[in-house]
């Protein structure tokens, strides 16, 4: 089992070439399952956890994430990005602590978004937004870890798809100390290639969030580098699971079973899985 240490230099050296895909498991079983197709890395997802919890996106408690991240951490040898949303605060002392923990959960990185959750006013003020990103920077440089914080910029995503305004933002961001950029809502090639251009040498993430045309190999050909599904992983299983149920509530009928996978393959995975989980410590948590 590697350490947190090792994990976070990992996952580090994955954004220095080439591209990559980092699935967003929204529990502990889905995360340990995608560690063993192969996955480099993996992400959590705060719509995924929320909708497991029977809350909307965003309505999870700071603690209650903080501990999912860590389950999430512990859960796999793999290097894990914190969704961290805006940093549960609007305050930039209360960010600086909340970064704090947030890198004691063991995550490789995390990222902080510049939406507000105000609908009459989406976005923070640009060098406010900026000043955030600051913050989170030295918090993490102030832990002493080699956490990779990545700056969002969360235009097209709030309504306000401004590709000028998007790529003005996370310019600001990589100066303030953004290790890696993320215009989530993006979709064109045009758009993208845009963005990968106005921030080189800064890596970009790219969020496929549901059914595209553009593969993996086409988005390393426009230069990105990390490849993220959101919820979108956690929305396919809600579908699937929606499916079956309506089938029988509102037709008697379980055709929607059909496509399950085998009770006996999930079990086998796990129980042999359960024999090669990560080692914790006394207090119940991987080693750092």
């Amino acid at each position: 089992m590697p350490t947190i240490a090792e994990k976070r230099s990992a996952f580090r050296r994955l954004h220095e070439q080439g591209c990559f895909v980092i699935p967003n498991p929204w529990d502990i079983g889905s995360a340990r399952y995608l560690r063993q197709l192969g996955f480099k890395a993996l992400a959590t997802t705060s719509a995924g956890i929320a909708f497991s919890q029977g809350s909307a996106d965003g309505a999870v408690p700071r603690d209650a994430m903080l501990a999912h991240i860590r389950a999430v951490v512990e859960a796999s040898d793999l290097p894990v990005n914190a969704d961290y949303e805006s940093g549960y605060a609007h305050e930039l002392e209360e960010l600086v602590e909340n970064v704090r923990l947030c890198v004691e959960t063991g995550a490789a990185g995390l990222s902080i978004e510049d939406k507000t959750g105000d609908p009459a006013n989406p976005l923070y003020e640009r060098d406010l937004a900026v000043a955030r990103i600051r913050a989170a920077r030295a918090a993490i440089d102030g832990s002493g870890a080699d956490v990779l914080l990545t700056g969002r910029a969360e235009c097209f995503i709030v309504g306000r798809p401004d590709l000028e305004e998007t790529i003005g933002r996370l310019q600001a961001y990589s100066r303030a100390g953004a290790d890696c950029l993320y215009a989530p809502g993006i979709h064109t090639r045009e758009q993208i290639a845009a963005v990968v251009k106005a921030v080189a040498p800064n890596p970009v993430n790219f969020l496929a969030y549901g059914a595209i045309e553009l593969t993996v190999a086409h988005l390393a050909e426009l230069g990105v580098r990390r490849i993220s599904v959101g919820s979108a992983l956690a929305r396919a299983a809600w579908g699937g699971f929606l499916r079956a149920a309506r089938g029988i509530a509102e037709q008697g009928r379980f055709d929607g079973l059909a496509e399950a996978e085998p009770f006996g393959e999930l079990n086998r995975f796990f129980h042999d899985d359960h024999r090669r989980k990560p080692s914790l410590n006394c207090h119940g948590r991987a080693e750092v």
